[in-house]
């Protein structure tokens, strides 16, 4: 049965009958979320099993067409994530028959294959994700095969995939776009014949200029014999920042299935944007792009993108396009104006669109005198829902800020919020943090923290300023030997009693977390934290302990 798309905010159109090689109807197309598996891969954003299957569910509201869940074969923690999403989500049928597929990633060898569908078969509609490089430059210096090696491996591992038990196959060409054009049509039909479903076009390292990525796909749709039996997808990078646009013009010469990232997350620049890409198909599909559409229930795009960034930790830039804390303020005296007397002079798309919600109390200030019934409204206003033990604990630091500030705004309020939600189950919590600075001699740091046992333990230390001896003194007390990658500090509300998020990027110095990268070598998993407070040095261990605990927690 064909899932119907939601009117609100989406397209009007029902949503096709779901065939693995074939779309019913010619103008819609497929959205693959790669939040969970590229997106997972930036730096310092990896995610717990439960932060992961939180997100699929939300990806699930959004009316997602494949949620690409992992890597399976990366680590046990990789796996149990994706079976879990696999069970859970991809069995939770809609009123109309609506599931999405549950996907995962693997390298074109029998072990990989192998352990990925055990980790997705028991989705109610399963699909397998084998690739491999074609480039000359990936063949040659990583993979250290030739040509038609590639393509022999390409084949027989298409065909065992399907041997499994798996109908739903797309299969990955890496670097496709730095690939010779004969070889690329070459291992594309003979994958189709083996029995690929799904035909991923990536642009690995983000190279190419929309027009020419558009030719690229418009040939393979014109040259590769039996095409018409595969659904064309593209995978685009964004190292030259044209993810995005390389994609919807993909989407324009004949590519039905759009991978992308909420927020844009990814290997180094990033992903296509989940966002971009569906509201530009929404907002200009009828008109500019053929009538394109999504199944896209877009009213969800606000809180999962916040979702994706208090979880991952990768923060948004202010102007990020539709979802960036400024992309629907106006300042200027002539766009305010305008905006008076009709909002679309200046706006494209409604906010209500995405997710916001035009706020009946934008005017009302909170202080020290507001209530729990206040904030709570408030923070329904902004798109937040929380448990009352989450409000009672924001509450209680909102009064406690509201204490030291004269006006608590809206950013204030999402930096209170922000560590109440996606977090891991602590192991370790500040109990006291005492300190002493100055330009006479050393700083020194005195640190009680509580396990999750309740046991007290207390360090001293001292270091080149007040946050190294506080750092120094924690891995006294946690016996770990840590080294930190990133540290930024940046205020996020004006004036001296301005609230300071740190971020935090670490990893342990050791080999306890190696775990596989795609290309078979070890890497050292990394581990982000944030912390917010008016007092930077408070604020800094916070974001270390966050990042300590997921360190922890992480299972090897």
């Amino acid at each position: 049965m064909a899932g119907k798309t939601s009117t609100d905010g989406t397209h009007p159109r029902s949503r096709p009958e779901y065939i693995p090689n074939h779309i019913p109807d010619p103008s819609y197309v497929r959205i693959l979320d790669t939040t969970l598996r590229d997106g997972e891969q930036s730096p310092g954003a990896a995610m717990t099993s439960d932060q992961k299957l939180g997100i699929a569910r939300q990806l699930v509201k959004l009316g997602v067409d494949i949620i690409d869940a992992g890597f399976p074969s990366a680590s046990q923690e990789d796996f149990n994530a994706v079976k879990m999403i696999a069970q859970e989500v991809g069995n939770d049928c809609d009123a109309d028959g609506y599931v999405p597929v549950i996907a995962a990633l693997c390298r074109c060898n029998e072990k990989d294959i192998t352990t990925a569908w055990e980790a997705v078969r028991y989705a109610k509609k399963p699909r397998l994700i084998p690739f491999i490089a074609t480039s000359s430059i990936h063949m040659e210096y990583k993979l250290n095969k030739t040509k038609e090696e590639v393509l022999q491996i390409a084949i027989d591992m298409v065909k065992f995939t399907r041997s499994l038990g798996c109908d739903d196959i797309e299969f990955g060409v890496e670097d496709a776009a730095r690939s010779d054009t004969e070889f690329l049509y070459k291992i594309l039909e003979e994958v189709i014949k083996a029995g690929a479903t799904t035909l991923c076009i990536a642009d690995t390292v983000g190279i190419t200029m929309p027009l020419e990525f558009g030719e690229m796909i418009a040939g393979i749709k014109a040259n590769v014999p039996g095409v018409e039996n595969a659904i064309i997808s593209v995978h685009c990078h964004n190292d030259l920042g044209h993810a995005t646009a390389n994609t919807i013009q993909a989407a324009c010469v004949g590519a039905r299935q759009l991978e992308v990232t909420i927020n844009g997350i990814g290997e180094r620049a990033g992903n296509a944007a989940f966002e971009e890409v569906v509201m530009a198909l929404k907002c200009r599909g009828d008109h500019a792009l053929g009538g394109l559409y999504t199944g896209i229930n877009t009213r969800h795009i606000l809180k999962t993108s916040r979702m994706v960034e208090e979880c991952s930790g990768m923060y948004l830039q202010p102007h990020k396009a539709l979802v960036g804390d400024n992309s629907f303020l106006h300042e200027s005296g002539i766009h305010q104006a305008g905006l008076l007397k009709h909002r679309g002079t200046y706006e494209i798309i409604s906010p209500e669109d995405i997710g916001h919600e035009r706020s009946n109390g934008a005017n009302m200030v909170l202080g020290k005198l507001s209530g729990r019934h206040a904030l709570k409204n408030r923070l329904q206003e902004l798109g937040y829902e929380l448990r009352d033990d989450e409000l009672e604990s924001v509450f209680r630091n909102f009064k406690a800020m509201a204490g030291k500030k004269k006006r608590v705004t809206d950013v204030d309020l999402k930096a209170l919020v922000s560590d109440q939600v996606c977090h891991v189950e602590p192991i370790w919590k500040l109990d006291d943090l005492q300190v002493t600075c100055g330009t006479m001699g050393s700083s020194t740091a005195s640190v009680k923290l509580v396990t999750v046992h309740g046991s007290t333990h207390v360090a001293c230390s001292v270091g080149v300023g007040p946050v190294d001896a506080a750092y120094k003194a924690i891995d006294l007390i946690v016996k770990e030997t840590v080294k930190v990658l990133e540290y930024t500090l940046n205020p996020v509300t004006e004036g001296t009693d301005a609230i300071a998020t740190t971020r935090i990027v670490i990893r342990r110095e050791n080999n306890k977390t190696l775990t596989h990268a795609l290309n078979g070598n070890f890497v050292y998993p990394t581990f982000s934290g944030t912390g917010e407070g008016v007092d930077v040095v408070v604020s800094s261990v916070e974001a270390y302990l966050t990042a300590l605990n997921k360190m922890l927690d992480f299972k090897d």
